[in-house]
């Protein structure tokens, strides 16, 4: 059970995922820096507020805190506009893969006429 467990950590597409699950944990602390310190504060000049995340909708004892949840969309949509920006990149910069040659068929005279050769070697032999 050892060796398959070292057979399976040791194969390169797991170290690779591994590799993207902590370079992508580390971006998204970047983003959510980048938000939080940045854009936020941007934002908020505009709307006449500092922090975003500060914004509750209040009803009754229930707090709706929608600041933060901006704050979640925003993070969101950058990450996603990067990862478009990076796939795309990488679609130019990889090659494509070769088209696969389309099978030659024969035509259905060249067909019969080796089904006939056949047929007379067949009879010949």
């Amino acid at each position: 059970m050892l060796k398959e467990f070292k057979e399976f950590i040791s194969r390169g597409n797991v170290m690779d995922l591994a590799v993207g699950v902590i370079i992508g944990s580390a971006f998204t602390a970047i983003v959510t820096s980048l938000v939080k310190n940045l854009i936020n504060p941007l934002i908020g000049v505009c709307l006449g507020r500092i922090d975003l995340s500060n914004l509750v909708l209040s009803v009754g004892n229930a707090h709706f805190k929608y600041g933060a949840f901006l704050n979640s969309v925003i993070n969101f949509l950058i990450v996603a506009f990067v990862v478009f920006l990076l796939v795309k990149a990488m679609n130019k910069i990889m090659p494509k893969p070769a088209e696969p040659e389309t099978p030659k068929y024969a035509s259905a005279e060249e067909s019969l006429e080796k089904i006939v050769k056949m047929l007379e070697e067949e009879k010949k032999a």
